[in-house]
């Protein structure tokens, strides 16, 4: 007759007795997923808890990017680059020379539209003078038909005694008619003279005021041979050599305002039901590791999904659709002290979480 057997398993399961070794493993098994199935249902309800008090108030995502307004360096005047005094990779201030266009032509130009301006500053002058003569004309040529009448009136009354002879008449006669014309001639020359500068000055004149529009294009564009930095920020994409010519509109370079960077976090469509303008962020960079947390706001949500803006968008109303998860990019505003510690650059990837509890 077997003996009685005493088995215990870490003072944990207890004392097992009168059982064979078979009956024994099987009550240990069975306490042991007992005591498995409790410590995953407690997980499981703590994890519930967790979620429900903590997690639930936020939303997180990988798939966001650093992302900046960039500066295009782009020339406005043609022209052969003299120099180029920054590089790739360099910092630059605004105000900073970045590329210097031969001003020669420029300055022709400007050397010409002075002379162009001197020129119609003259003109006008003179069409003053000229409307000055010519009122003084005027008042001469009154003065001479007032003694054409007083000639006449005398003749005509001598006339009638017989002192005066028919063709003494005639010529006085003649000569009142010329001065009459001649007062005609000159007020018609005066209008003309005044209608020229007309309800202006030299300097407001429409001529003088062409003048000085052709005057301040060309010294425009002797400025535009100096191409600056339009803001802080580290020169990118320079493709630029001296002895090139470039024309209007050609990207030469790139500025990257470091210090004004952003991030698109890309969340699923179902993550923002909650999302808004405003709620706090934090996000770590592949670049730092986890070490370094940059906080921030959410600045905005994009108005459509990527899919909705490409080239050859989606034809979902076709029979073969497959329903695909869409994202919309949530711009978020980094605080600006953090960057100046810890710099970003463009492209880098982020992890980014939303507070939506609030």
């Amino acid at each position: 007759m077997a003996g009685i057997r005493t088995t215990t398993l870490d003072g944990v399961l207890g004392t097992t007795s009168g059982m064979s070794d078979s009956e024994a493993r099987k009550a240990m098994r069975r306490r042991l997923f007992m005591l498995l199935g409790g410590v995953i249902v407690a997980v499981a309800l703590i994890a519930a808890i967790w979620w429900y008090i903590v997690a639930s108030g936020y939303v997180s995502t990988d798939d966001a990017y650093v992302d900046a307004s960039v500066a295009e360096i782009t020339p406005q005047i043609d022209g052969l680059v003299r120099s180029v005094p920054v590089n790739d990779t360099q910092t630059v201030k605004k105000g900073q020379v970045l590329v210097v266009i031969d001003p020669v032509d420029q300055q022709i130009a400007v050397a010409q539209a002075e002379a162009n301006y001197g020129e119609a500053i003259r003109r006008v002058e003179q069409y003053f003078a000229n409307a000055s003569a010519g009122a003084a004309q005027v008042a001469s040529k009154r003065a001479d038909l007032q003694r054409a009448q007083l000639d006449y009136k005398r003749r005509v009354a001598l006339a009638s005694t017989g002192a005066v002879s028919g063709d003494e008449l005639s010529t006085a006669k003649d000569a009142l008619d010329t001065a009459v014309a001649g007062v005609e001639m000159a007020q018609r020359q005066l209008l003309s003279q005044q209608a020229l500068i007309h309800g202006t000055t030299v300097l407001n004149n429409p001529e003088v005021m062409a003048a000085k529009a052709q005057l301040d294009n060309a010294r425009l564009g002797l400025s535009r041979t100096v191409l600056r930095a339009p803001v802080d920020g580290i020169v990118a994409q320079s493709v630029v050599q001296v002895g090139q010519r470039v024309q209007v509109g050609t990207q030469l370079m790139t500025v990257v305002p470091v210090a004004q960077v952003y991030v698109n976090a890309n969340f699923k469509e179902g993550q923002l039901r909650k999302v808004r303008i405003g709620q706090a962020a934090t996000l770590t960079s592949d670049l730092y590791g986890s070490s370094v947390v940059f906080h921030g706001k959410v600045a905005g949500v994009g108005g459509g999904t990527g899919s909705a803006f490409a080239v050859i968008p989606a034809q979902n109303a076709t029979g073969n659709w497959i329903k695909v998860v869409q994202r919309l990019p949530v711009r978020i505003a980094l605080d600006p002290a953090e960057l100046a510690k810890h710099p970003l650059r463009v492209g880098l990837s982020m992890d980014a979480t939303i507070d939506i509890s609030h």
